[in-house]
This record gives structure tokens, C-alpha cells and sequence, in this order.
């Protein structure tokens, strides 16, 4: 583990932006740049977004969100293809040009979630009918579903958040034809299978998920974005998931949850101005990051040179992604 005093130092030089070439996207976390021969430039930053949001730039973030998401498309290969052509910088990936498709796939096995699409929140306002799927009475906060279940959302949609979505829609409505669909809920299902069983080992539950997928130029589907990410997903402590549960606690997460929490203690659920938080946050936040890369890959974290936009360029360089 990187000592604190490290972590508080790297708070005002944290990764929040990149100037690597012409021709920048950005999201609310990567950065991503053309390059030739149907390649793209993923560039991770330390950027944290939650509630739709970027609320803060966490320390060595970036770097445990590129290599994180790396191992995993290599751990879940044999299941789908995926974008990954190379990893030149802790923070950066080359990777295989895909258009991104309008839907997100997102796989629950609990229900659980304080933000407006989670499964507990709105069984929590009374709903029972929530992404196509009937919820009986008195379920209780953070417990297992019967099986896995997809819950797509939009990717932003016309409010500049993602709208829910029952399976069944994404069809209906135009989204993906249905083949496409099919293939894509198969393989984020098995994903999370995969997913499961790896965190387990490293003494995690994988709770819930968010995939992506692209379509290639050469007509395959593609994995993208990040897999099983503390971004992407949320992880719970498996050895004491039970007794807090029985106790109406919440679990031991290793995620971006909580500072979801942290937020909606305060009263905020993404409407209106973030309130400001303190480095205390932002510090644990950086060290769950780290942890977390350490229990599901097995390998201590290298933290990389801040600041890291001189680095980054020398990689690419080295690399000749850049001149």
C-alpha cells in the first residue's frame, strides 16, 4: 500500500485533464484520441465521476482504472473480444477503433444502490415493476437476486443522464436489432460469471456491473470501455457480506459507492451544485483504488511519476504511438 503522506502530496498535481494531440474526445473520465489504422488513444485520467457527474480528481486513479481494466480484458478474452491492442503508459491503452453502441449493460446480482436508476432506490419509493422485471414485497436492502439480471440504460440520453431501459425496449425502440442484442446480453452475463468467481478468490463479492460494447470496423462486436473496475462496478468484503447484512449494515465496499454515500449523507443525489467535500474523502478514495487493484489482481501496485502528463509523453513517444 502507497503511504498516505504520498497519496496527499499527489492531491494538487492528480491527473485531471490531457493535451497528448489534436483531435481530443473526452468523457467524464477518459480522454481519447484518433490515431491511424483504425486505432484510437484511450488516455485515463484521475477524474471521479458519480450522480453523472465529475466531482473530484483522485490520486493514481487514472493508472488503477487503465491497468485494472487491462488485466480484465485479458482475464475474460476466451469470452468476447475486446478492444485492447496495447498498454504504453499506466494510464493509457491503444486500442482497436469500434463504434460505441447507444446502450450501457448493466448486470445486477443484489439489489442495492443509492442513485436514481439503482434497483434499491426505486424499490425503495414503492416500485415494483422496475427495468421490465416484477420485485416482490419485503426484500431488504443489499440482498442477492435469485440470478443476475440486466438493467440497460441509455448513454446519457435527451436530460444528459441515463434513462432507464427494460430489455425488451432496447429492441422496440430502435437501439440495437435484436441478433446484436442477444449477443451482447449473453456475453455480459457470462462476464459477470467470470467476474464473480475471480473477485470471490480474491475474497470480494461482485455486486453489479457496467459494460460496454462497440461494433468493429470489420463487423465484430467488442468489448470496451473498462471491465470490473471500482468505476464500473461495485465490490463488496465477502467474509463479512453476511453478518452485516443480517444487522441492516451496510457492507465493506471496495468501489466508488462510498463516496456516493458520502454525498447522499449530505442530502445530494446529483440534482443541483455538488457540495464540497474534504481531501480526507478524496485520500480514501485513492487508497480503496489501490487496495482494490492489489486483492483482484494479485500484483502490488507501482504508482506511477506525478505529474503525469511529462511521463504520458515520453511513453507515447517511446512507444511511437506520438511523435
Amino acid at each position: 500500500m502507497i503511504d498516505e503522506s504520498k497519496i496527499r502530496a499527489a492531491l494538487p498535481q492528480a491527473f485531471g485533464d490531457s493535451n497528448v494531440m489534436v483531435g481530443k474526445q473526452s468523457g467524464k473520465v477518459r480522454d481519447w484520441y484518433p490515431l491511424r489504422d483504425e486505432r484510437r488513444l484511450l488516455v485515463t485520467t484521475d477524474r471521479l465521476s458519480a450522480f453523472d457527474r465529475v466531482l473530484a480528481c483522485v490520486p493514481f486513479k487514472g493508472q488503477v482504472l487503465n491497468q485494472l481494466a487491462a488485466w480484465w480484458f485479458e482475464q475474460t478474452a476466451d469470452v468476447v473480444a475486446n478492444h485492447v491492442l496495447a498498454v504504453p503508459d499506466p494510464n493509457a491503452l491503444v486500442a482497436r477503433d469500434a463504434e460505441p453502441f447507444p446502450v450501457e449493460v448493466v448486470v445486477r446480482g443484489y439489489i442495492t444502490g443509492v442513485t436514481s436508476t439503482a434497483l434499491w432506490y426505486r424499490y425503495s419509493l414503492g416500485e415494483r415493476e422496475i427495468y421490465g422485471y416484477r420485485f416482490p414485497e419485503g426484500l431488504q436492502k443489499n440482498q442477492v437476486l435469485p440470478e443476475p439480471i440486466i438493467t440497460p440504460t441509455t448513454k446519457g440520453g435527451v436530460t444528459g443522464h441515463d434513462e432507464r431501459l427494460t430489455c425488451a425496449e432496447v429492441v422496440a425502440k430502435g437501439y440495437l436489432d435484436a441478433p446484436t442484442w442477444d449477443q451482447m446480453q449473453a456475453a455480459a452475463l457470462a462476464i459477470f460469471q467470470r467476474g464473480q468467481a475471480i473477485a470471490q478468490r480474491a475474497g470480494l463479492i461482485l455486486v453489479d456491473t457496467k459494460y460496454e460494447f462497440g461494433r468493429a470496423k470489420d463487423g465484430r462486436v467488442l468489448l470496451i470501455d473498462e471491465v470490473h473496475t471500482p468505476d464500473s462496478s461495485r465490490f463488496w468484503k465477502a467474509d463479512t457480506y453476511a453478518e452485516k447484512f443480517a444487522r441492516n449494515v451496510e457492507p465493506e465496499n471496495f468501489d466508488k459507492e462510498f463516496v456516493r454515500l458520502a454525498y447522499a449523507e449530505r442530502g445530494y443525489r446529483g440534482d443541483g451544485p455538488p457540495p464540497a467535500m474534504s481531501d480526507e474523502l478524496w485520500v480514501a478514495a485513492s487508497q480503496r483504488y489501490i487496495e482494490i487493484y492489489a486483492m483482484l489482481t494479485g500484483q502490488p501496485f507501482v504508482p506511477g511519476a506525478y505529474p503525469v502528463e511529462p511521463r504520458l509523453m515520453a511513453n507515447l513517444r517511446q512507444a511511437g504511438v506520438v511523435k
